[in-house]
């Protein structure tokens, strides 16, 4: 069974491994692709002001923009089911679980990324920040893992049963070719959005 997963806004700042290279990710022949896209954001960022820097981040806190600036390339990194924090990811819970299932979501969860694209729990991702939906410019980040994922994602997924518990959004990375299951969670008839983040966790 393979796991489709979104990632967060909020993360942990809290750093295992060295910096990103080309065994940090899954689908290891597209590394480079994942770097022109690092590289974009990069870039941009360096380009920008203070002032555009606090809207593109959505943070006001100069030390904490300071600290998004820095060469996300010599960042050091973490698992990227560790790294990321919000609530679906706090009722996982995944540090208090026993060594199976850690080894099991690392194998099986595919998180997508606003700036990795399509990464394992496993893979090793720095601290950063990109709003679900932000631009770089005219980059469309979405279509562009969608173009060039695509067909590395389908074999990964092709022997096993797949449960979709992404955000809506993130359909826009990629979309299933075969029968899969998902989950919409209710409350007295009326779809639950923030609550269904942490059932989705669990």
């Amino acid at each position: 069974m393979k796991i489709l997963f979104s990632p967060s806004e909020s993360k942990n700042k809290a750093d295992t491994h060295t910096c990103i290279n080309n065994k940090s990710f899954t689908f290891i022949g597209l590394y480079n692709k994942r770097l022109e896209v690092i590289n974009k954001y990069k870039n941009f960022i360096q380009q920008c002001k203070e002032d555009e820097l606090a809207v593109f981040f959505g943070v006001k806190d100069k030390n904490e923009i300071y600290d998004f600036t820095q060469d996300i390339l010599k960042k050091d990194t973490a698992k990227a089911i560790q790294r990321y924090n919000g609530v679906a990811f706090e009722y996982l819970d995944y540090n208090n679980l026993d060594k199976n299932s850690k080894k099991y979501i690392d194998e099986n969860v595919l998180i997508f990324s606003n700036l990795f694209g399509p990464i394992l729990a496993k893979d090793l991702i720095p601290y950063y920040k990109l709003k679900q939906g932000e631009k770089i410019k005219d980059f469309n980040i979405e279509k562009f893992y969608k173009d060039n994922f695509s067909d590395e994602i389908d074999k990964f997924l092709e022997n096993d049963l797949i449960v979709d518990l992404r955000a809506k959004f993130y359909e826009k990375f990629y979309t299933i070719k075969k029968p899969f299951l998902t989950l919409t969670f209710f409350k007295n008839s009326k779809t639950l959005s923030h609550f269904a983040k942490a059932y989705r966790g669990k």
